[in-house]
């Protein structure tokens, strides 16, 4: 799954118990952020048990299913005799140890039947840890619509030994709470004709409004404008992407051309590559730039160049080309949309001059690309000024003003222009 990767969530089950499975062939799919992947077997063998339901969070190291092989040392050659051979006292420990164990869990049943909805994750750590239907709806969620997130759950069990009149204390807390005024801030109702179709968002779809939503109340947006003149840019891909596809056996396009001045301005102003983590600001040693690509159904996912200013041009190309492929194909890792610290996100693609992207969190920085135009423009030579076509573009930076402040901001992006503008046309790759 990768370092950065904790949890995922099942979304669904390829096979049924009873079915029998070939090694490396798809057990189970899941879900992480934005990536759907497959879950291979290990082993040939046949299902015997599903441990998790669909849309359960599983931890990253849990089992997620039980598969019988074949061979001397099967599992399921094995319980019965043990069973059989077993000490009396020892089978009576066993029995008394489960017994107590289901009397302690067994008052601690949580259901979605009220007006709150939690997840198998938050359920489980409940279960585990004995705390009540009643106790739980009392804990104050941070996560969407005021839901309960795993470390608000672990937050009450530290402050639980400590506060014998916590559970009663917490009801106190929504009333005051932003989550209550949630429903106000709602907008109106839609209504719905016979000849209006009604579209389900998708599981992509849903984060992705999530994830928008929150980046909007988390940071401060502002945004700085630069137009660039990349005429030399423009001619000099014109000269060299045959002979570059003919050597390398793919396309240069003008994508990791900018995510190379993305990455040297980086390096020059390295408090843009930070993230804000509470009071305290994170300076990343590492510059992964995060590239937007668009999927087939029309919904953008954010692959991620490890070590970007590490790269040359050749490398750089031949990264931005197998990851925007791969995301088109749906063949991304989990771990390949991880510890971006920086995005740029090319909103000429659909013909955009400019534009105002989101900050992917917890990032404090996004770049838009404008589309390239041919315009007339103003050219100083020895001799005077003279009229001319140039190929220009716009450069939008946004960028979260908490802790990037209007200079920096401006000056970070009217350094990415700068390497272009100073684009060498000799420039051999």
């Amino acid at each position: 799954m990768g370092e950065s990767v904790a949890e995922a969530t099942l979304t669904a089950w390829l096979k049924e118990v009873g079915d029998t499975i070939e090694a490396d062939e798809p057990v189970l799919e899941i879900a992480t952020d934005k990536v759907d992947s497959e879950v291979p077997s290990e082993v040939d063998g046949v299902l015997v048990e599903k441990l998790f339901e669909v849309d359960a969070v599983i931890q990253v190291g849990q089992t997620i299913a039980i598969i019988e092989v074949d061979g001397d040392d099967a599992p399921a050659s094995t319980p019965e005799p043990a069973q059989e051979t077993a000490a009396p006292a020892e089978a009576a420990a066993v029995e008394e140890t489960v017994t107590t164990a289901q009397a302690v869990v067994a008052p601690a049943q949580i259901s979605n039947d009220g007006d709150r909805f939690y997840s198998p994750l938050v359920k489980n750590i409940a279960q585990t840890e004995g705390i009540s239907q009643s106790e739980l709806d009392a804990i104050p969620g941070s996560g969407l619509e005021g839901r309960v997130t795993k470390n608000d759950i672990m937050a009450y069990l530290k402050s639980r030994g400590t506060a014998a009149a916590t559970p009663a204390a917490k009801p106190a807390a929504p009333a005051a709470a932003p989550a209550e005024k949630k429903p106000a801030a709602k907008a109106a109702p839609v209504s719905v004709n016979g000849e209006d179709e009604v579209i389900e968002m998708t599981r992509m779809g849903k984060l992705i409004a999530h994830h928008m939503r929150a980046s909007v109340e988390t940071s401060a947006h502002v945004q700085s404008f630069v137009e660039v003149d990349v005429t030399n840019i423009w001619n000099w891909r014109n000269k060299v992407k045959k002979s570059f596809e003919a050597r390398e056996g793919e396309k240069i396009t003008f994508t990791p051309i900018f995510m190379e001045a993305v990455a040297k301005a980086l390096r020059d102003f390295p408090m843009m590559n930070i993230q804000v983590d509470g009071d305290r600001i994170i300076k990343k040693k590492n510059v992964n730039l995060g590239m937007a690509a668009a999927l087939p159904d029309g919904n953008l996912i954010v692959p991620v160049i490890k070590n970007a200013d590490q790269l040359n041009l050749v490398g750089m190309t031949k990264a931005v080309n197998d990851l925007a492929g791969r995301a088109r194909n749906n063949a991304l890792k989990p771990d390949e949309i991880q510890d971006g610290t920086y995005t740029v996100t090319n909103v000429g693609t659909f013909g955009s001059v400019m534009g105002t992207p989101i900050i992917n969190q917890p990032q404090v920085g996004i770049l838009a690309l404008g589309a390239i135009r041919k315009v007339p423009a103003v050219i100083e030579t020895p001799e005077g000024d003279f009229i001319g076509i140039r190929h220009k573009m716009f450069l939008s930076h946004s960028y979260d003003h908490r802790v990037v402040n209007g200079a920096l901001g401006g000056m970070f992006v009217k350094r990415v222009a700068e390497y272009l503008e100073a684009w060498d046309t000799n420039r051999e790759i």
